[in-house]
């Protein structure tokens, strides 16, 4: 009886121990900015990238709004992204307090974090914004 108690309870607890969820490491997912004012889900579109926002406090909707970007919730923020040979992502950043795209590029730092930067012309006027992930 002695040795059959130890492998039971051997046993019980590899039965209850639960494998550990993966965990994402790619850019898909949920992604807020530094305010958590915006949030975005970041998923493949086409051969490469696009970013959604899914949720806006309302002081982002009214600079989106003021900057002419009537409905934030649903507008993409990031446009065909394709991955360069450099690892980063490229293609169209949209500012929608400025209510154009801009050429830019999205780089992921880290597991959770994504850095995104937009520049209005041929490397001029760049801005960038941090992204960490939500989920």
């Amino acid at each position: 009886m002695k040795r059959v108690l130890p492998a039971l309870l051997l046993a019980s607890l590899i039965a209850t121990a639960a494998p550990a969820a993966p965990r994402a490491t790619g850019p898909e997912g949920i992604w807020r900015n530094a305010r958590d004012t915006v949030r975005i889900r970041v998923q493949r579109c086409g051969r490469g990238l696009c970013g959604r926002v899914v949720q806006a406090a309302p002081v982002a909707r009214e600079a989106a709004a003021a900057g002419g970007t009537p409905r934030l919730v649903g507008t993409d923020l990031f446009r065909g992204l394709e991955r360069g040979e450099d690892g980063l992502w490229y293609g169209e950043v949209y500012v929608p307090d400025l209510g154009r795209a801009v050429e830019g590029s999205l780089e992921q730092v880290n597991r959770d974090l994504l850095v995104a930067e937009g520049c209005l012309f041929a490397g001029f006027g760049c801005k960038t914004q941090e992204w960490t992930r939500v989920r």
